[in-house]
Order: C-alpha cells, then structure tokens, then sequence
C-alpha cells in the first residue's frame, strides 16, 4: 500500500498530468482501502502483535531471499553483471548458510544489492511509463508496471509451489508480513491520502529506473527503513498492505 513517503510534500493541485484516469482509480483506491481496513490491517495487528520481532525478520528474509533470483535475472536483461552477480551471491549465501533464507549473512558481509523488477527493466528499456494506474488489491502501479507484473510472477519461486494449500499459505504469509511492517510508517501519510500515496510511488519509481541518477533517495532515511526488497517481492509490488 504505501510504497514510500516523500518527506518533503509541498501543497500543489491534487490534480496530475501523470494521473488521467484519477476518477477511476480514485475508485478502485476506495475498493481497496475497505479491504485493507476489514481485513488486510486487522490481521497485520494481530500478526505483529503475537509473533517475536526475531521471527517476523526471518520471515521478511525468507520472502526476499527469494526475490534475488528476479533480481538477479533482471539486472543481466538491463546489463548490469555486477548486481547480477551479487544478487546471485547473496541467494546462494543465504539459503545455503542462512537456513534457506532466514538469516541474512549476506548483508553482514558487506553484499547489498540494488533491487530490480521487469517494470525497471521496461523503464530501462526506454518504454514510457504510461499513465498512473490502480489496480485491485495490488495497488499503486503504472501501465509500464502493470505490463511487468507477469514476468515478476514467472521469476518469483513461490509461483512454482505445486501444493496449492502450501503456495497460497505462504501467500499470505508474505502479504501480511509485509503489511505490518508499514503499520507504523503510514501514520506520517499527510494530506489528501490517494494523492500522498500515488506521488510517493511515483516519484519512488523514477528513483529505481534511473538507479537514483534523479537525485538522492527520497525515501532514505531513518524514518523509513524500507530495504528495495521490500517492495520488490510484494505481489498481492504486488500485496495492496506492493
């Protein structure tokens, strides 16, 4: 749900050019706004509440782990080796020494990686990224994004789970997880909360397909402790809380 917050929101027309369907998806906002409020936030309380800080960071390691493999093979399409490569690393690092992706050594050694999706390799690509766009339960997007969608489900392991019951609990265990790690950070939403929360987005999006080339991350600091992952394996990028 909230893919960022820019820190420094300055009064202007709620209106935007980048937004031309704002009616409808200032319609499908409101659809997911109730199923957030009903039922997505009550059970990211209730998770956050009963389970240990040290289990839920395990969990968020686990789902991101499994995200470096897009990572990896979206950093080769946009030529870039070097992430590539790390991406790689920390996947093998983490699952074999992390217990399958629960213990984050990688980072501790000093391997971080910038996260990329198919959306930023379509941006990279040079294909605009099209009018500002709603979509049910997933959330903020593009067009440019949307296109990207199946891709990032084809590259993300748990698309290939055969037991339904197993894919679709660990589906929700990701959802959730990552809904209650924005449980707090949403309070700073300011302001008309569509408008805050699609500028964010955008303005986030720019930052990643230019590899910050924009200026500095907007949403760096230590109000936000947002790792690229956390939005990169979001599906449902990609949970409505990506």
């Amino acid at each position: 749900m909230l893919s960022g917050c820019a820190s420094q929101q300055t009064a202007q027309d709620d209106r935007s050019p980048e937004d031309p369907w704002e009616g409808f998806n200032r319609g499908v906002f409101a659809f997911n706004e109730v199923i957030d409020r009903y039922a997505l936030k009550p059970a990211a309380q209730g998770y956050d509440a009963v389970t240990p800080e040290p289990v839920q960071i395990g969990v968020g390691n686990f789902f991101s782990n499994l995200g470096e493999i897009r990572t990896a093979l979206n950093s080769v399409l946009q030529g870039k080796p070097g992430n590539a490569g790390v991406a790689s690393g920390r996947f093998v690092i983490n699952t074999v020494v992390g217990v399958g992706g629960l213990l984050d050594h990688a980072t501790a050694m000093g391997l971080t990686v910038d996260g990329e999706d198919f959306g930023q390799t379509l941006g990279v690509w040079g294909l605009d990224s099209g009018p500002y766009l709603v979509l049910p339960l997933l959330g903020p997007s593009t067009v440019r994004d949307t296109a990207g969608l199946p891709v990032d489900m084809y590259t993300y392991p748990l698309t290939y789970v055969e037991d339904d019951p197993t894919r679709y609990g660990l589906t929700f265990l990701r959802v959730v997880d990552t809904r209650a790690g924005f449980l707090e950070q949403e309070e700073l939403i300011r302001g008309d909360r569509y408008s805050f929360i699609r500028d964010s987005y955008l303005q986030r999006r720019r930052y990643e397909v230019s590899d910050g080339e924009t200026g500095d991350d907007p949403f760096a600091s230590d109000d936000f402790d947002f790792s690229d992952d956390d939005f990169d394996d979001v599906d449902l990028d990609d949970a409505y809380a990506d």
